[in-house]
């Protein structure tokens, strides 16, 4: 059914409302990429089995949506309209719970969520802390939007923020709300996002052609926010895009998403085909005379493609890399033709911004940063998850309020913002906000989004090796700065990590960063050099100590460590000597063990799996 106008989408909105009973029971199962890796497609096949078996299929409603955000305890399952969260939970806990919480409207206790900081069980999903902090406004509604179904967006309000910006806005009027409203883009440059969007709109067209374009090839590691909600709401990037083609005059969008998404474009393309469908995207919109329609192209797995210039050389078929910058984009990309490319969380960002102004918009946020952030919250943290935060939130706050604290009562020594690319900021500063500005001044930016956390056992020359090990390998090569500067670094850090480091490799480094900003020729290059100077600034006794002492204080490095039995510790229990895979650790047993040094590759295996302690680094 193709929709003609605005009250016709109106209607439609009412009609599927009035066929949903708020009060029926509803089990939700998420089934994002997290989900299925850890068993939800066979949790959720158990549950249409189980509602079958239990005749229940005329009173209880089944839906299968996208990530709700705490991978750490999934899969999850949810009954509403109580809102109760089961974690973890197996195909054989599926008819428990219907039977417990669906029939008899009992609590399962043990697949209950447990708060170790008080002891209790938690019943409500709304009463974690993982959540108590977060102010989901464009994550929420994945929890109740079957990705493949277009009738939960609209009945969530979806596409509402089309009509209005249609039907009772000029693209004057659009352009200058995003611009009131101070939306940054959320790919990696914080740009302001009207800025962009006037600059296309303002450009001289060719053949009076402009292009949208959404950059989905999410590449740093650790982060999956925007394949989250391609997969879970995809929909609500594919209004935004609309709204900010009418607002520049554009009538051809493209999405570039990452090859190694495969759920996510699978339910991109469903959305797609069920948005022209009904009438919002193509010829004609709802009968407005705007037309405007999206393809999909899927990138090769190149991290630089994610910058602007290098992405568009890709859509046209072409290397992957990226180009100078003396004319923009927004003047000249795609074929030449002014291009106006936002990531996946800025389009999302729209709709809410038409929808609820752009005054409600900036109360949210710090002066120059407004609205929320998504955050992939990893590494050594107890809830890993996406997190969708005010610009603002302390540090502190994302990771002991939020994240829970480190596992196994270590401390917390660091955390590395914005994707490779980004600096670590040590735990000195953990009570800084998180916003653009502010980790730009202490070394680091806010990327896409990226927070990998690192507890005391984590050795920051190593981290900074491992990332311009990444970089490395994913400089196109197009300018020397990046191709050598990158290179030469990691010689540098792997001669430090390996125990051939000299005194003045650190300033070295340190001056190969500051070249590699100033002259790169995109922002691979002129951001690659923060890990390292980053670990500089804020760890240099670490550096001092593999390159003056030979040694690694977190006992990282092999080369400069060596592993020890502590006689006063070891009960002689055998343990180690069974997990060690060279035979190097010899005693009989409750006896104190010894390891022989020759045959020693320094896995770690003996101290991973001593109970007692009794294994030493030094």
């Amino acid at each position: 059914m193709r929709l003609g106008s605005a009250l016709e989408s109106e209607q439609l909105r009412d009609r599927i409302i009035s066929q949903r009973n708020s009060d029926r029971t509803c089990i939700i199962t998420s089934v994002g990429t997290c989900g299925l890796a850890r068993g939800a497609a066979d949790v959720a096949r158990a549950i249409y089995q189980t509602i079958s078996d239990f005749n229940l299929k005329d009173s209880v409603d089944v839906r299968t949506t996208g990530c709700h955000g705490f991978c750490e305890i999934e899969p999850v399952v949810l009954i509403y309209p109580e809102g109760i969260l089961y974690q973890h939970v197996t195909p054989a806990d599926i008819p428990e719970i219907i039977s417990e919480s669906v029939i008899k409207k009992n609590v399962v206790e043990r697949l209950l969520y447990h708060d170790f900081s008080t002891g209790k069980n938690i019943i409500h999903e709304q009463d974690i802390p993982f959540y108590n902090k977060q102010n989901r406004l464009i994550l929420g509604n994945n929890r109740f939007i079957a990705p493949n179904n277009i009738d939960d967006y609209i009945a969530l309000g979806g596409y509402s923020a089309l009509v209005k910006a249609l039907f009772e806005m000029t693209p004057q009027q659009v352009l200058d709300e995003v611009k009131e409203s101070n939306l940054r883009g959320r790919g990696g440059g914080g740009f302001p996002t009207g800025v962009k969007w006037e600059s296309c709109r303002n450009a001289p067209a060719r053949d009076g052609i402009r292009y949208v374009i959404c950059n989905a090839d999410e590449g740093d590691p650790g982060a999956y926010m925007d394949r989250s909600l391609v997969e879970g709401n995809p929909h609500s990037i594919i209004e935004g895009m609309i709204i900010g083609a009418y607002a520049i005059d554009s009538h051809e969008g493209y999405v570039y998403i990452r090859h190694e998404y495969p759920l996510a474009a699978q339910n991109l393309a469903i959305a797609l085909e069920q948005a022209r469908e009904y009438g919002f995207l193509g010829e004609d919109i709802l009968g407005s005379g705007f037309r405007f329609d999206i393809k999909i192209t899927k990138g090769g797995g190149a991290f630089v493609c994610g910058e602007s210039t290098a992405l568009m050389a890709s859509l046209e078929g072409r290397i992957g890399e990226p180009r100078f910058k003396h004319i923009h984009s927004t003047e000249r990309g795609l074929y030449g033709r002014p291009s106006n490319l936002n990531n996946v969380e800025t389009w999302a960002n729209v709709p809410i911004i038409i929808n609820r102004g752009a005054g409600w918009y900036r109360q949210i946020g710090t002066d120059g940063s407004k609205g929320t952030k998504i955050f992939s919250l990893v590494g050594k943290i107890n809830n890993t998850g996406l997190v969708e935060v005010p610009m603002g939130i302390s540090i502190r706050e994302m990771i002991y309020d939020i994240g829970g604290g480190i596992p196994g009562g270590r401390e917390f020594k660091a955390v590395q913002t914005g994707g490779p690319s980004g600096g670590c900021i040590p735990k000195s500063l953990v009570d800084i906000s998180v916003d653009f500005d502010r980790l730009a001044k202490v070394g680091s930016m806010m990327g896409s989004g990226g927070m990998i956390v690192m507890d005391e056992g984590t050795c920051m020359v190593d981290v900074a090796k491992y990332f311009i090990s990444f970089l490395t390998e994913e400089s196109c090569g197009k300018c020397i700065p990046c191709r050598e500067g990158l290179d030469r670094m990691l010689d540098i850090l792997t001669d430090i990590t390996e125990g051939r480091g000299k005194e003045e490799d650190v300033e070295l480094l340190e001056e190969l960063g500051d070249v590699m900003q100033e002259t790169s020729l995109c922002g691979l290059g002129s951001t690659a050099a923060n890990p390292v100077l980053s670990t500089i600034r804020y760890f240099r006794d670490e550096y001092d100590a593999h390159i003056k002492e030979k040694r690694c204080p977190a006992g990282v490095c092999k080369e400069l460590i060596t592993f020890t039995i502590d006689g006063e510790k070891c009960n002689g229990c055998r343990v180690c000597a069974r997990e060690c895979p060279q035979g190097a650790i010899s005693g009989e047993k409750k006896e104190v063990h010894h390891i022989d040094q020759e045959k020693c590759i320094k896995c770690g295996l003996c101290r991973d799996n001593c109970k007692f302690d009794a294994v030493t680094v030094s």
